[in-house]
């Protein structure tokens, strides 16, 4: 036990000495990784984040394990060891057999046989996760899992310095922005992007994907394409995974010999693996495939005005869905009465309605303001059938201040529903002058003008597939939603 305990105090002063470093953080990850496994025995070590989106796990560092292991495929967070996105640690003896490894042919090949999973928490909430391999079947310790939180805890603090790190340098290159133009575009929030790049034209089309809020995944995943009696001789990684479009993306430039290459390799890889979806594009071509989903320029018709997308269609559909499940456990055996008011609900009735598993009818109201502020309510369409007895759920595009819908709350309840509850898209609670109650909330929003999905600007913007922020030129003196 004595020399245990001496293996994870050097192991500690290690990693707090390279954690204290102007390394890069993958260099810095890489050792603390390898720290971690030496102490513990281990064959090796993986230390990973999650995305944006909080979807799927990114490496950001790792000792002991091969790049086939590494790059096996995209780690989704819901299929690859997922109690510990609930800061539970969790202990896997046999790879190859157990349901929550997510690829355990490849475990099994690669000859990992245990891993242990210990979250990395910041402020309570998973942000990422150390995870310790063992070609033999191993158990630990107490002292092992004690040992690789206080690692975890450090790894918390490294990834907040990073993300902080990466805020100001945004910052900075914002400023200089801002004495080029008289204006620059809000940069959008950051979570951090472990992730250095082999090509600037990579880290621009992430930029790119960023801005319209498409989830991606740098190299993720890598192909054998050739082999050498049991040896791979030769494999190909594409640059980024897009998973709302289930696409593998490798770029290239105009350069033939280049372009000659790859398409060797992606024909090589399509007559392998045709279940796999890629593409091989130039600057051009993926414009023209944002064109396609109603992004980008070639798509601005749609997109004109647009300062930056807030929330992508998929992130939308995800969180519809979400909403539905709960709406629809809490509503089980019961008829349910969906009210909205025209015309902005109606992307989000259409979607929500669809994804209920109980029977539902619909009504709809339109009002209208009028009075010095606007602020005055009048009901220009009411209800078609009666609501008395009946289980009503009140569907809102978005809450700001909260005195209209008030107000038509309290007129539905003068009908004596059974229940009467809110489901609102979007929350503005930075407006909120009346504290109106929402019992299931998509997003809570800035406090910005908002179109898309629904909402619109002058009538316009209802049929974009995203919703998105206004350029601030274009509604100044505009009451936002």
């Amino acid at each position: 036990m004595g020399s245990a305990r001496g293996s994870y105090y050097s192991a500690l002063k290690q990693i707090t000495k390279v954690a204290n470093s102007a390394l890069s953080l993958r260099r810095i990850c890489n050792s603390i990784a390898k720290s971690a496994a030496t102490a513990v025995q281990a064959n090796g070590c993986r230390i990973l984040s999650l995305n944006p989106q909080k979807e799927y796990l990114i490496t950001v560092g790792a000792y002991g394990l091969s790049d086939l292991y590494l790059k096996k495929g995209p780690l989704d967070v819901h299929k690859s060891l997922p109690d510990i996105l609930d800061g539970k640690v969790v202990f896997i003896a046999d790879a190859a057999k157990d349901k929550r490894v997510q690829y355990p042919q490849i475990a099994l090949a690669q000859g990992i046989s245990s891993i242990l999973g210990i979250p990395v928490l910041e402020k309570g909430e998973a942000i990422g996760e150390i995870r310790i391999y063992t070609r033999e079947p191993r158990q630990f310790s107490e002292a092992d899992k004690s040992f690789l939180l206080s690692v975890a805890d450090i790894c918390a603090v490294i990834f907040e310095r990073a993300e902080l790190h990466q805020l100001l340098e945004q910052d900075y290159k914002a400023n200089e922005k801002r004495r080029k133009s008289s204006r620059v575009s809000p940069l959008p929030a950051t979570t951090l992007r472990p992730t250095s790049f082999a090509h600037p034209s990579e880290e621009d089309f992430a930029k790119l994907l960023d801005f319209y809020c498409i989830e991606w995944l740098y190299e993720p995943r890598s192909f054998p394409l050739r082999w050498e009696g049991d040896k791979i001789a030769e494999m190909f990684t594409p640059d980024f995974y897009l998973p709302e479009l289930d696409l593998y993306v490798e770029l290239t430039t105009l350069k033939q010999h280049l372009l000659t290459e790859k398409n060797r390799k992606l024909r090589q890889l399509r007559e392998l693996y045709p279940e796999v979806n890629i593409r091989l594009l130039n600057k051009n071509d993926f414009l023209k495939l944002l064109a396609k989903y109603g992004y980008g320029p070639l798509g601005e018709a749609k997109v004109e005005g647009i300062d930056r997308v807030l929330y992508s269609h998929a992130k939308i559909q995800r969180r519809v869905k979400t909403l539905a499940r709960h709406i629809s456990r809490d509503y089980a055996g019961q008829r349910l009465v969906l009210i909205g008011i025209l015309k902005g609900v109606v992307c989000f009735m259409a979607d929500l309605m669809q994804n209920l598993s109980l029977p539902v009818t619909l009504d709809f109201m339109a009002i209208s303001y009028y009075g010095g502020d606007g602020q005055v309510v009048k009901i220009t369409r009411d209800l078609d059938s009666s609501i008395t007895g009946q289980h009503v759920l009140m569907v809102e595009d978005i809450v700001d201040t909260g005195m209209t819908l008030n107000y038509i709350l309290s007129h539905l309840s003068a009908h004596n529903p059974a229940s009467l509850r809110v489901c609102t898209l979007l929350d503005k609670k930075a407006r909120r002058l009346i504290n109106v109650p929402l019992d299931y909330v998509g997003f809570e929003v800035p406090d910005e003008f908002v179109v898309g999905y629904g909402l619109d600007y002058k009538g316009e913007y209802r049929n974009l597939p995203f919703i998105g922020i206004l350029h601030p030129e274009l509604t100044k003196g505009a009451e936002p939603h």
